[in-house]
């Protein structure tokens, strides 16, 4: 017990507290029992350290302990909380809940036997909170954490506070936001990088494009052949299949899947495949995009399929990546995160079921919607929108 005392206390002091994500101010940290979700490298740990440190600086009331620490090997979670509890601790933060067996009747245990304790726990993005063994989502406020957005990777990298800006406000006074942050940055240039090596906080660690990206498939490999064993019944055998699905559908995004051929391509049935493909999705490998005017189950096939993000698509395609692959991926990841987005009859993308937009170069035109109502001409290499005519990177400040 002494020594996870030491190791928390060590890595509360040595957090960095200059630049915070913007979820930290979004959740409600005097909530009892409270989930963070999110994919490897978005900032989980270092969030939650950054809250106790500011929070409650180095106080014997609060414990960190990551749950991948060799010391679970023999010991139990409820039995640290417990003598916690009695030498006068209050706030219990647990990282990487997904690397300890049981988890989430645990912690059920421990919220149930100690309703003077506050509970943060903080997990992969593949956690299904929902269907855990002690369905924790009645009790929990759950949050999810996604990577970086365009004002989160100019913020961190300039140490610039740039304000965000809801799609409502984009939308009407795209002009005059557009002329704020431009006496501030040159956000055409930023934009570029960002989709190559921005969308993870470890950009910061180095310089080197290419090495930044070779992380990321480490990262990949990570997810696919150790997170993901934890939650699902799988084998190296469909781990290896996984891998080829990623692939597959990295070498052709936007990927309009014939799930008859790529199950047979990839050597699995098509229910099979399915989940496989949401599996990816849950791990925030890839997005899975439906059309508008039907509804979704999970085991309905996807209408199109995305990266998750720009930056893993420079790490799978290398320099193959197409320009336009990247204006979708980019505005669907920034997008996702708030809002509801589908595939329209006319146009790229449906938001919200209400707004259309259509993403290109600078010399887009309104030809594929000219007669769709609220509709909008999404152009990237501009710095100023005019009328229904909106910056593409401008959309990397919603969060």
């Amino acid at each position: 017990m002494e020594k996870l005392i030491n190791i928390s206390t060590k890595l509360i002091d040595s957090v960095n507290t200059g630049f915070k994500r913007f979820l930290h101010d979004k959740i409600n940290w005097e909530r009892r029992l409270i989930g963070i979700k999110g994919a490897r490298g978005t900032g989980k740990t270092t969030m939650i350290l950054q809250h106790i440190k500011e929070a409650f600086g180095l106080s014997d009331e609060v414990l960190y302990i990551s749950l991948d620490n060799i010391f679970f090997a023999e010991n139990k979670l409820f039995d640290v909380a417990d003598t916690f509890i009695k030498n006068g601790g209050k706030y219990l933060f647990l990282d990487e809940v997904h690397k300890y067996p049981n988890w989430s009747v645990e912690i059920k245990n421990i919220y149930d036997s100690f309703p003077e304790l506050k509970i943060v726990f903080t997990g992969s993005s593949i956690l299904d909170i929902d269907k855990s063994e002690a369905d924790l989502s009645r009790r929990a406020a759950i949050h999810e954490l996604p990577v970086l957005s365009l004002r989160e990777y100019i913020q961190l990298k300039y140490k610039k506070n740039i304000s965000s800006y809801s799609l409502s406000d984009i939308l009407s006074n795209h002009k005059n936001i557009s002329a704020s942050i431009l006496k501030q940055i040159k956000p055409i240039k930023e934009f570029n990088r960002y989709n190559i090596a921005g969308t993870y906080p470890f950009f910061k660690e180095t310089e080197n494009p290419q090495e930044y990206l070779t992380h990321i498939e480490r990262i990949i490999n990570l997810i696919l052949e150790t997170d993901m064993p934890a939650f699902v019944p799988i084998d190296i055998e469909s781990i290896i299949k996984l891998k080829r699905l990623l692939l597959v559908i990295s070498e052709s995004v936007p990927f309009y899947p014939n799930i008859s051929k790529l199950s047979k391509s990839i050597g699995v049935s098509r229910d099979t495949l399915i989940r496989h493909l949401h599996l990816l999705e849950k791990a925030r490998l890839i997005s899975l995009i439906h059309k508008s005017t039907k509804g979704v189950s999970k085991m309905n096939k996807p209408d199109k399929i995305f990266l998750d993000n720009s930056n893993l698509l420079h790490a799978l395609q290398f320099n193959n990546v197409n320009q336009g692959t990247i204006r979708e991926t980019f505005f669907l990841n920034q997008l996702s995160v708030l809002h509801r987005v589908e595939l329209p009859d006319k146009g790229d993308f449906i938001v919200d079921k209400q707004f259309i937009f259509e993403i290109g170069g600078k010399n887009k035109t309104q030809k594929q919607i000219y007669d769709a109502g609220n509709s909008y001409i999404v152009a990237d290499n501009i710095e100023f929108g005019y009328k229904n005519k909106i910056p593409l990177w401008l959309f990397g400040f919603l969060y």
